[in-house]
């Protein structure tokens, strides 16, 4: 029996069309939409600026904990504030129900991207390394992140998705039909977001439309098409669904089901997680790096570098940030161009350097320990940290902030190329997951925003 919502659009296993809670008419979609919780980490300052938009208005900001404050001493009161919110929201009525699927179109850094709203089966997903299922991590699961999502979730009335999803249509079979139609769309919600978010609007997508990319998520499914895609043994289990971004919160669902599940009933609505669903070919979508700010550091990183990686380990100052960021582009093209020529499963690697003062280095690794220079030097950042020789690691977004952050005191900042769209789902095919937090879809300022709710309990 598949699952359904709109009686007129049967859906296949593994997801189904969503049942939404919209902000209603009359509220400030400006204040009411904030940035993934995710963001900004290492930015409290970001955060100050979200309190002063919003006020008193109402907000998802009150209905999400930003990952600046995890480490605050009164997380638990937080995250009891959070529940709170979510139901004095329902009962004060700031929410209207609507059923079925939502064309979203974010327009921003020059380019609209396309997505459409589905709710992704929890049974369907799982987050381990050795993942087979039909949605998948496209990369490594922080575990120990995933606490406080869960305490947020355990008690919630809603949840607020920031999580993109990946198809690989290369044809447009799925999104783009309905994008095309979008003047024949009944509009939802349209905003510009604040701090440099640029534009949002959502439109209803009618059963018609509906039904025809369900089909066509459907046949991108079928084993023979994962097979013939991504040179796999034919009965390859697919792979629908990649997880993109805010795949810790899609883990956190996960989590809270399995404990949950046995009492709660097949049927019940934390089965299912909302997310957005992209096209990874959609032109608009581009990948960014995702680096690393060390952060109270006390021991020499360029020492700690060239003992990890051995024999085959370079690194040369250049002038600036611009050069260093030039150089490890050139370099990790030109290594990867005479791999493909030899056959080589993976080839030279490099990397960018940033110290205090404005230091800049380039890092070249003759001899990695993994297919992309994060996941061979991570393990180095994850030694260094337990050592004592950093106070701790975060993970920024975008170069000149990275930049701006590693040249003070006690920082040291390493800069990552970025993953190439078309590598990406071929890599999670045939080696699982990438290492935690490669790369992230768009940069900071280019995250989804909260704007959609769905009832959990």
């Amino acid at each position: 029996m598949p699952l359904r919502v709109d009686s007129a659009v049967p859906v296949p296993a593994g997801f189904r069309l969503p049942r939404l809670s919209l902000p209603r008419g009359g509220i400030d979609l400006a204040k009411w939409a904030v940035i993934a919780c995710d963001q900004h980490t290492a930015e409290p300052a970001y955060w100050q600026q979200v309190e002063q938009a919003v006020g008193d208005a109402p907000s998802t900001l009150r209905l999400i904990l930003p990952e600046a404050h995890l480490e605050a001493s009164d997380l638990d009161a937080r995250i009891a504030r959070i529940q709170a919110a979510m139901r004095r929201y329902l009962s004060s009525g700031l929410f209207v129900e609507h059923e079925g699927t939502v064309l979203v179109e974010r327009t921003v850094g020059g380019g609209t991207r396309r997505g459409l709203m589905l709710e992704l089966d929890l049974e369907h997903y799982d987050f381990s390394a050795a993942s087979t299922s039909l949605v998948r991590p496209t990369e490594s699961t922080i575990v120990a992140r995933l606490g406080p999502r869960i305490e947020v979730r355990r008690g919630a009335e809603l949840e607020l998705p920031h999580v993109l999803v990946l198809i690989d249509d290369p044809e447009g079979t799925v999104i783009e039909p309905v994008a095309a139609a979008r003047a024949a769309l009944a509009p939802l919600y349209e905003a510009e977001l604040m701090l440099g978010g640029g534009h949002l609007r959502g439109c209803a997508v009618d059963a018609q439309r509906s039904a025809a990319a369900v089909r066509a998520l459907a046949a991108l499914a079928e084993p023979e098409v994962t097979a013939r895609r991504y040179g796999v043994p034919a009965g390859t289990a697919p792979m629908l669904f990649a997880v993109g971004d805010g795949n810790h919160s899609l883990a956190a669902a996960k989590t809270i089901w399995e404990q949950t599940k046995a009492a709660l009933g097949p049927d019940h609505p934390s089965r299912f997680a909302l997310v957005e669903v992209e096209n990874i070919h959609d032109p608009a979508l581009h990948f960014a790096p995702i680096h690393r700010l060390l952060v109270g550091v006390r021991g020499d990183v360029r020492a700690a570098l060239a003992q990890a990686c051995g024999r085959g380990f370079a690194c040369h100052d250049v002038a600036d940030a611009r050069a260093m960021r030039a150089q490890v582009q050139a370099l990790q093209a030109e290594a990867d161009a005479a791999a493909r020529a030899t056959g080589a499963v993976w080839g030279a690697q490099a990397a960018g350097l940033v110290e205090p003062g404005g230091r800049c280095a380039v890092i070249r690794i003759a001899e990695p320990s993994a297919s992309l220079a994060v996941g061979t030097l991570q393990p180095v950042i994850d030694r260094f940290v337990a050592q004592g020789l950093a106070g701790g690691v975060d993970y920024v977004h975008g170069d000149a902030t990275l930049e701006r952050l590693a040249q003070q005191s006690g920082c040291a900042g390493l800069h990552f190329g970025a993953v190439a769209k078309s590598e990406l789902l071929r890599r999670v095919l045939h080696e699982g997951p990438l290492p935690r937090k490669t790369f992230s879809m768009g940069e900071a300022h280019e995250k989804r925003y909260y704007v959609e709710a769905r009832r959990i309990r």
